[in-house]
């Protein structure tokens, strides 16, 4: 991926927002289906980023959480990388079995998968791609 945008964010949940609304707003620009990008983008980038301040980089305000993103009408991808040491996302247990609803532990990255097309994790586990598709990109105020 060669990234259009790269943000750097301190390790602080109130720092998620913002790029957040930055990126769906480019992607809307670039004629990103509105409603994909309201609930799957927000959800998805918004867990990714959660999940590598709180677990990743263990709440530690000295480390940063990178983005890289390529915005285009077809699609968006991003990456979200923490400085931790990773994890396995394989080991996760599924959050949907009886046993673990009440658990903590997957739901974010069950809700990833769920709202993105595409989500890849590096082997070292402390950076995860996603890659949302756009089901009819729109140019130049026409439906392609």
């Amino acid at each position: 991926m060669q990234p259009n945008y790269v943000i750097e964010l301190p390790n602080d949940l109130c720092a998620i927002e913002e790029p957040v609304a930055y990126l769906i707003h480019r992607a809307s620009e670039a004629g990103f289906d509105e409603n994909r990008l309201r609930l799957n983008l927000r959800v998805g980038l918004s867990e990714a980023l959660t999940n590598a301040i709180l677990y990743g980089n263990c709440r530690d305000p000295r480390k940063r959480v990178r983005i890289e993103a390529q915005v285009g009408p077809g699609e968006v991808t991003v990456r979200v990388t923490d400085e931790g040491h990773g994890f396995d996302p394989c080991c996760l247990d599924d959050p949907t079995e009886p046993d673990n609803r009440r658990r903590e532990r997957g739901r974010g990255i069950f809700l990833i998968r769920q709202m993105m097309d595409y989500v890849e994790f590096n082997d070292t586990g402390n950076s995860v791609t996603m890659v949302l598709l756009n089901p009819a990109p729109v140019e130049n105020g026409a439906t392609t």
